[in-house]
């Protein structure tokens, strides 16, 4: 695995063979329902933002309406306990599994930890053998105590293979920011548009010093619960903050602008997929991406600490 820089998250090379699980083993199973879901009604909505304070060249802007069909959509993030259970019943293997190496976010590993290799431009990203969803700090680390976190280390394929198993899909990126949104127009968060409204924090985000001090003033160092912090209007939690989210869409910076405006379903292959939502190593001085209208991306096959994804299911398809 060789690293490039990311501001979100180490990438994998695209170009390894044995990290590609074929479409023929996806896993598929009876579904689970609309249990821990929410049903939207869709509709229209004003999706992206033509502020200028963010990262436009990430494709933010410009605003304009998007209307979608209804939908279901999973109230949290997919937890260490509901991948267990999938990884049980499939016998699934990730691709961090297969490789043997995830990329991990250095202060997190202990002092004694030995030398790793780090990304060139990126430092605070470590290649570390062992690194899992099932060992989120390497092998000497556990989720035993964190069934209620989110799974992380999940390649965009393996999200794809527990949503097919689920009966399921990744959002696109469209239904994703209609839901983050939870039924506000362009404000900056899934609460309105101060990040932390009269003192109280909401996400869970880097505090403190980036990259070297991380206060946890908002309740968390590392990952926080899925269902942390009130929901948001349409009763989801964690939309922005905690972990990067996967999404179905293709990424591009440019295409939305003239691109379809009913249900899109982004570009063709570009060779990295949507993330949305910004995770808790974001910062305002390094990464301002923990808002609703900021995206980002990286390989399908590209996996750390800080990602991992929630399901949709399309109105009309049965329980």
């Amino acid at each position: 695995m060789t690293g490039s820089a990311a501001c979100c998250g180490a990438a994998r090379d695209p170009d390894q063979p044995s990290a590609v699980a074929p479409d023929a083993t996806i896993p598929t199973g009876p579904g689970v329902g609309s249990a821990g879901m929410v049903l939207l009604p869709g509709g229209a909505f004003i999706m992206g933002t033509d502020r200028t304070d963010g990262y436009p060249a990430d494709g933010e802007g410009p605003a304009r309406e998007v209307t979608l069909s209804p939908f279901w959509i999973d109230t949290t993030t997919v937890s260490n306990e509901n991948f267990s259970t999938f990884a049980d019943a499939t016998g699934w293997v990730t691709v961090a599994e297969r490789l043997g190496t995830s990329f991990v976010f250095a202060a997190y590993l202990p002092a004694n930890f030995p030398p790793t290799r780090a990304v060139s431009d990126a430092p605070w990203w470590r290649e570390v053998q062992g690194a899992d969803w099932r060992h989120p700090e390497g092998p000497q680390s556990t989720i035993a105590d964190r069934m209620d976190h989110p799974a992380v280390h999940l390649t965009w394929r393996d999200a794809r293979a527990y949503a097919n198993w689920a009966g399921k899909r990744l959002p696109t990126e469209a239904e994703w920011e209609y839901a983050a949104r939870g039924g506000l127009v362009q404000q900056r968060y899934p609460w309105g548009d101060q990040r932390e409204p009269a003192g109280e924090h909401r996400m869970n985000v880097w505090q403190g010093t980036f990259p070297t001090r991380d206060t946890g003033a908002d309740g968390y160092v590392g990952t926080a619960p899925v269902d942390a912090y009130p929901p948001n209007g349409y009763g989801l939690y964690n939309t922005t903050g905690n972990v990067w989210e996967w999404c179905a869409d293709w990424f591009d910076p440019v295409w939305h602008r003239d691109g379809p405006r009913v249900d899109p379903t982004g570009p063709p292959s570009t060779g990295r997929k949507v993330m949305r939502g910004g995770s808790h190593l974001c910062h305002a001085s390094y990464c301002y991406r923990y808002r609703v209208d900021a995206r980002s991306s990286n390989t399908p096959d590209s996996s750390a600490g800080n990602i991992g994804f929630r399901c949709v299911r399309s109105a009309d398809t049965a329980n």
